[in-house]
C-alpha cells in the first residue's frame, strides 16, 4: 500500500491516522538489525557462510516472534481499549497504540458532548407542559415523558415496551389509531376527569422514520372551558338585553295604537324607564368587568381609610333599603379599627357596594344586615357583609361568581340584579391580591367577605 493510498483509506483519515514514514523506517531498521546481527554473530562464532545464513534466519524468527507478541498485546488492548492502561510495546505498534489512544479520547469527548446534549434535550421535553410519546412500528412505547403518562394514565417508566392501545382504551382513541388518518387531533377524557371537574386531552400522531410515530398530548380543558364560557356569555348578554327590549317594544306599540288615559300612559312610561335603567345597569357592569380585565394591577401608592369607604357604601345601601323595604330593614355598620387599605378607590367601592346592595335586595323586609371592617390575626383585613336572608344551598356556592349565574333567576330579575355583581367583586379581590369568601346556610343567612392581604393593610396614621 502506497503512502497516498494509506492517507485516503476509509476510516483512517484525519490527523490521528496519517502515514508515518519515520515509524515504518524504524520498523525496517529493527528487522534488518536483528537479521544482520544474528547473521554476523553466527559468522564470527562459526566462521562459515552457511551458519551465517542460519543466524540471519534466526534473527528474523526472533523479530517475527517479538512483532507477533506486540501485535497480540495491541489486539488485546483494542478489544477493551482504555486510555489509562496502555500496552507496553515499542516500534510502530507503540505509535499505533498512541494514535488509537488519541482517537479514542477524541471519540469519548464527542460522545460525552453528544450525551450531554441528549440529556438536555430530554430534560427540556420532560419540562414541557405537553406529553410526548415515541411509538415503535408495532405501537409500543419506546420513550415518553412524565406529562404523557399524567395525561393518558400510564406509568412513564414501568410501561415502556407496552402497546399504547392496551393502556389507553378510550373508544375515540382506538378508532383514531385504526383509521390511520392523523391529520386532525382527537380528544378524550383525561385520567383526572370526574363529574363537575372535566379534563379533556387532545392527542395527535405524526408518523416518522419508517413506521415509527410521534404522539403528542395537550391538556385543552382550559381552552374548552373558556370557549364554553364565551358562548354562555354571549348567550346570556343577548338574553338579558333582549328581555327588557321586548318589554319596551311592547309598551311603545301599546302607546302608539291604543287610546290611553294619562295615568295609564304614565304607568307604562315608568315601566319603560325601569327596563331602560335595567339595560343601563347591565351595560355599566359589563364595562366595569372589561375595564378590570384590561387595566394594570393597582399599586400601593394610594392608601384609603376604610371608614371613608364604609361611609360611602352605607349611604347607598340605606337609600336602596328605604326604597325596596320602606325603611323596615335593619342595617348595622361596624367601622372596626382605624385602618387604611392600598388600592384603587373606585374598584374597592364597587366591590363593597355590590356585596352590600346584594344583601339589601335578597334579605327580607324584616331582615337584619351587618357590614363592616375587621383586622385578622395575620394582619390581613376584610370587609364583611352578614345577612339573615334565605341562604344559599351548598351546590350553588362554587358557581356564584360566574357571570350571569343566578340561584333563582326570576327573583334576581325582580330585585334588579344583573348577575354580574359577584363576578366584579371576585375580579377586584384578585387584582388586589385578595379573595372573596362566601359562607351560607339555607334558612339562616349568608356572609360575604372581601379579604385583602397584609401588604395592603396598615393602621391609620393619627393626625
Amino acid at each position: 500500500m502506497t503512502p497516498s493510498r494509506h492517507r485516503d483509506a476509509p476510516g483512517l483519515r484525519g490527523p490521528g491516522f496519517r502515514y508515518d514514514g519515520a515509524a515504518m523506517m524504524r520498523r525496517s531498521f529493527e528487522l534488518l538489525g536483528l537479521v544482520a546481527g544474528g547473521g554476523g554473530l553466527t559468522l564470527l562464532w562459526s566462521n562459515g557462510s552457511v551458519w551465517g545464513v542460519l543466524g540471519a534466519l534466526a534473527g528474523a524468527v526472533v523479530w517475527l516472534s517479538l512483532d507477533n507478541w506486540r501485535a497480540r498485546c495491541v489486539l488485546a488492548w483494542l478489544r477493551e481499549p482504555s486510555t489509562s492502561r496502555l500496552p507496553a510495546v515499542g516500534s510502530v505498534w507503540g505509535d499505533v497504540v498512541d494514535r488509537c489512544r488519541r482517537a479514542l479520547k477524541a471519540l469519548n469527548r464527542k460522545a460525552r458532548k453528544s450525551n450531554a446534549r441528549l440529556q438536555e434535550l430530554l430534560a427540556a421535553i420532560q419540562a414541557s407542559p405537553n406529553g410526548v410519546v415515541l411509538l415503535g412500528k408495532e405501537g409500543t412505547i419506546e420513550w415518553c415523558n412524565l406529562m404523557a403518562g399524567e395525561h393518558l394514565g400510564f406509568d412513564a417508566k414501568r410501561d415502556l415496551g407496552q402497546r399504547i392501545r392496551n393502556l389507553v382504551r378510550d373508544p375515540a382513541f382506538i378508532a383514531y389509531l385504526n383509521q390511520r388518518d392523523f391529520s386532525q387531533p382527537v380528544e378524550i377524557d383525561g385520567r383526572n376527569a370526574r363529574p363537575g371537574h372535566p379534563q379533556r386531552i387532545a392527542i395527535q400522531i405524526f408518523p416518522y422514520a419508517k413506521g415509527r410515530r410521534l404522539l403528542l398530548t395537550r391538556d385543552v380543558t382550559t381552552i374548552e372551558l373558556a370557549e364554553a364560557m364565551r358562548r354562555d356569555f354571549v348567550a346570556n348578554v343577548s338574553h338579558e338585553i333582549r328581555s327588557p327590549l321586548t318589554v319596551i317594544a311592547g309598551f311603545i306599540e301599546t302607546l302608539q295604537t291604543l287610546p290611553l288615559q294619562e295615568a295609564e300612559r304614565a304607568h307604562f312610561l315608568e315601566l319603560m324607564r325601569q327596563q331602560a335603567q335595567r339595560m343601563q345597569t347591565l351595560v355599566n357592569d359589563l364595562l366595569t368587568l372589561s375595564r378590570l380585565e384590561g387595566s394594570p394591577i393597582p399599586d400601593d401608592s394610594q392608601w384609603i381609610p376604610t371608614t371613608d369607604l364604609l361611609t360611602d357604601v352605607a349611604t347607598q345601601a340605606q337609600a336602596l333599603a328605604d326604597v325596596l323595604h320602606t325603611g323596615q330593614q335593619t342595617l348595622v355598620f361596624q367601622p372596626g379599627p382605624a385602618l387604611e387599605v392600598a388600592g384603587a378607590h373606585g374598584e374597592l367601592l364597587s366591590a363593597m357596594g355590590n356585596l352590600l346592595t346584594n344583601a339589601v335586595r335578597y334579605t327580607p323586609t324584616q331582615g337584619h344586615i351587618e357590614a363592616g371592617w375587621r383586622r385578622l390575626a395575620d394582619d390581613a383585613a376584610e370587609f364583611y357583609v352578614t345577612d339573615t336572608g334565605p341562604g344559599i344551598a351548598p351546590e350553588h356556592l362554587p358557581r356564584l361568581t360566574e357571570r350571569f349565574y343566578r340561584v333563582d333567576r326570576s327573583r334576581s330579575r325582580d330585585s334588579g340584579g344583573t348577575g354580574l355583581g359577584l363576578a366584579i367583586v371576585k375580579h377586584v379581590a384578585q387584582r388586589h391580591g385578595g379573595q372573596l369568601l362566601i359562607d351560607s346556610r339555607v334558612g339562616v343567612g349568608s356572609t360575604f367577605r372581601l379579604r385583602l392581604p397584609p401588604a395592603r393593610v396598615r393602621m391609620r396614621k393619627q393626625a
